[in-house]
């Protein structure tokens, strides 16, 4: 073993002397890291001692068993790749993926392995060193998430929603399925704004944004902040009809909540959404360019809904495909 590590830091085996052998030895087996030795196949042929403090499982449990044994799933086709690589001469390698320890429960992982060749013989090992990184990923979802959100109300911010949507559409063309689209806008927020005050402006904006979200049915569905008092939801693989019964259900849930608005057409009215909704239908051959087409045509049908007196849902329905055809509802 202490040829292994002296080959795997760089440094002669035959001018290590006693107290380097030892420093090794306390390295590999008082460190925190797991480290393990594994043949070509994956399958362990040395464990640290660490392994007990990291995953419950002591070297003997582990020893001779490969990384499917202790590694979810989802995380092997990238360590199938990684083998393969180092047998094709690949030096080093970092992964990170998640174990199950003894106890069921699970941990983030990230393993840095290198191949170890013998000299005299030619064969290689590979020796991973591998971290417990849990703590660490937790702070990068927190802090993925804080990026795609919008600090007023708490849903989607527009990156998030750029994203989603171009993701979804191309989901849409590869299933030949349906996506909807709903714009949503405060009726008259400005003078609402004017009349209360920006504080109550923001805190009725976090209150329509809440009952937005409560109105939707799946957790696919996306409710975001396009910008200012513009709402925005998408509805993948659901066509015209379903979007509409969305849509409805959005309206009533914010007049609902019996919001005063003084500026919103007489001084009982309360805050209403106007929504605009957009469908497209996939084919082969699109020529209408998506997503924008998708979110032009449901801004069309807000600018529709407005104009028939607001509090109302108005309907766009756009056929991407060889017809390039497309017709306000």
């Amino acid at each position: 073993m202490i040829k292994l590590f002296a080959r795997l830091f760089g440094a002669r085996a035959g001018s290590i002397a006693v107290n380097k052998a030892v420093d090794f030895r306390t390295v590999v087996e008082g460190g925190n890291d797991l480290i393990v030795r594994c043949g070509k196949d994956g399958t362990a042929c040395y464990v640290s001692p660490s392994s007990t403090r990291m995953l419950g499982w002591t070297p003997e449990e582990m020893l001779g068993k490969g990384p499917a044994h202790f590694v979810l799933p989802e995380g092997m086709p990238a360590i199938a790749l990684a083998i393969k690589d180092h047998e094709a001469g690949v030096e080093s390698s970092v992964l990170s993926y998640r174990m199950r320890r003894k106890d069921g429960t699970v941990l983030w992982v990230e393993g840095s392995a290198r191949t170890v060749v013998d000299p005299a013989t030619g064969d290689y090992d590979v020796v991973i060193v591998a971290r417990d990184i849990t703590e660490r990923k937790a702070l990068e979802d927190r802090l993925s998430t804080l990026a795609m959100t919008d600090g007023l109300t708490g849903l989607a911010n527009r990156r998030a929603f750029d994203e989603a949507l171009e993701s979804e559409w191309l989901r849409t063309r590869r299933t030949k399925g349906q996506l909807s689209l709903l714009l949503i806008d405060l009726d008259h927020f400005k003078g609402f704004n004017d009349h209360y005050g920006h504080q109550v402006g923001d805190d009725c904006l976090r209150a329509v944004s809440f009952a937005i979200r409560n109105a939707l049915r799946r957790p696919a569905d996306l409710a975001a902040r396009y910008g200012g008092e513009e709402l925005t939801v998408i509805l993948p693989d659901t066509d015209l009809a379903g979007a509409v019964e969305v849509a409805e259900a959005v309206r009533a849930a914010v007049k609902a909540l019996s919001i005063p608005h003084a500026r919103n057409g007489s001084a009982t009215a309360g805050v209403t959404v106007s929504v605009g909704v957009a469908t497209a239908l996939s084919s082969a051959g699109a020529s209408i360019q998506m997503p924008a087409g998708l979110l032009q045509a449901a801004d069309t049908a807000l600018y529709k809904a407005k104009s028939n007196g607001r509090d109302r849902v108005e309907t766009a329905l756009l056929l991407s495909g060889d017809g390039q055809q497309s017709h306000a509802a």
